[in-house]
C-alpha cells in the first residue's frame, strides 16, 4: 500500500527556463541509469528477498520508494525548466507573443527550437510533458532492470547501479549553472552514495556471500591469471594472494602452450581429487542451507504476505 505525500522530499527549484537542460535531465527520469530504473530494480528484487531475508526486503522496499520520490523530484524539475515554453508548445494557434526568457538572452523561436530539436518527442508527442523516455526520446525499457533472484548478486548489481547514477548526476552538473538545480542534483547524487553504503552493509551482513549463488568455484580453474595480450603487466590482480581466498594467483605466461599441454585443461599436472571432494561436499551443504532458508520462512497452510494487527 502506497500513500503519496505531495510535498517533495527535497525542495526542488529552478532560477529560469532551460529546455535544453530539461531534455538532458530526462536521462534521470526515463534513462538506463535513471530513477525509474532504480526504483523498479529494487522493487522487483524485494519480492525474492521477502522469505529468506525479510530484513533486506524492508530495506529494498524503502530504497525503492525513495527512488520513486527522486523520480518525482526530477519530473518536477523538468516541468519547471519548461516554464514559459510548455504553454507555447501547446499553443495551437501560435498567435500570442512570448516574453524573452533565459535572462533575456533568447527569443521565443530560439527557446522553442531548443526544446524541440534537442528532443522532438517533447514537442511532437508529449507537448512538453514528462514521459519515461531518455534524452533522445527512447522509451524506458524493462531490460534496464537487473534482478537475478539471488540477493548477493542483486546487491552487487545495485552497487554498480548507484555508482553509475552518481556519475550521471556529476556529468549533468556540468551543463547548468543554475544554483538551485545544482542544489537539487547534489542532493540526488549524495543519496546515491547513501544507498551504495546501505547496499554494501547489507551484502556484508549476508555470510557467506562469495562466490555469488550456491555452487562453489571449481578449484582446478580458480587461481589462473592468463596472459592474453602482448606485454605482460603484473599487479595484485595476477600475482600474490587472491583477496580473501587464502590462495596464490598462478600466472600463466603462455596460455596457448598451457592449453595444448593440458589438452584443453582436461589433463592437469596437479591432483585436485581432495579439493574436488571438498567442493562437492560444500555444494551439498550450501544447497541445503539456501533451500532451507526459503522453506523455513514459508508459513504452513494458507500463504499470507502481510501480517495485520488485530
Amino acid at each position: 500500500m502506497f500513500h503519496h505525500v505531495k510535498d517533495l522530499q527535497f525542495n526542488a527549484r529552478v532560477s529560469r527556463p532551460d529546455p535544453y537542460f530539461a531534455n538532458l535531465l530526462l536521462e534521470q527520469f526515463g534513462g538506463e541509469n535513471g530513477e525509474l530504473a532504480a526504483a523498479m530494480q529494487y522493487f522487483t528484487q524485494a519480492f525474492g528477498a521477502k522469505m529468506p531475508h525479510p530484513d533486506k526486503y524492508d530495506m529494498l522496499m524503502d530504497i525503492a520508494i525513495e527512488e520513486f520520490s527522486h523520480l518525482e523530484i526530477v519530473g518536477a524539475t523538468i516541468q519547471m525548466l519548461l516554464k514559459g515554453v510548455n504553454g507555447e508548445l501547446k499553443n495551437a494557434a501560435d498567435s500570442s507573443e512570448i516574453m524573452q526568457v533565459l535572462n533575456g538572452k533568447a527569443a521565443k523561436e530560439d527557446i522553442i527550437h531548443q526544446a524541440v530539436f534537442a528532443n522532438p518527442q517533447f514537442g511532437i508527442i508529449t507537448g512538453g510533458g514528462v514521459t519515461p523516455r531518455n534524452s533522445q526520446g527512447i522509451p524506458w525499457c524493462a531490460s534496464y532492470i537487473h534482478s537475478n533472484g539471488d540477493l548477493t548478486v542483486d546487491l552487487r548489481s545495485n552497487l554498480a547501479s548507484e555508482s553509475r547514477a552518481k556519475l550521471v548526476y556529476e556529468h549533468l552538473m556540468k551543463f547548468t549553472d543554475d544554483p538551485y538545480i545544482h542544489e537539487t542534483l547534489s542532493f540526488l547524487m549524495t543519496r546515491e552514495v547513501a544507498h551504495y553504503k546501505m547496499f554494501e552493509a547489507a551484502l556484508n551482513d549476508i555470510q557467506p556471500n562469495f562466490p555469488p549463488g550456491v555452487l562453489a568455484a571449481d578449484p582446478r580453474f580458480t587461481q589462473q591469471a592468463y596472459n592474453l595480450s602482448d606485454g605482460a603487466v603484473r599487479g595484485p590482480w595476477n600475482e600474490g594472494e587472491m583477496p580473501d581466498m587464502g590462495k596464490e594467483f598462478v600466472f600463466v605466461e603462455d596460455p596457448i602452450e598451457q592449453v595444448q599441454q593440458t589438452e584443453g585443461q582436461t589433463k592437469l599436472d596437479q591432483d585436485f581429487n581432495k579439493e574436488l571432494k571438498a567442493t562437492d561436499k560444500l555444494n551439498q551443504e550450501m544447497s541445503k542451507v539456501k533451500s532451507d532458508e526459503v522453506k523455513n520462512a514459508e508459513p504452513e497452510g494458507v500463504a499470507q504476505w502481510s501480517t495485520y494487527r488485530e
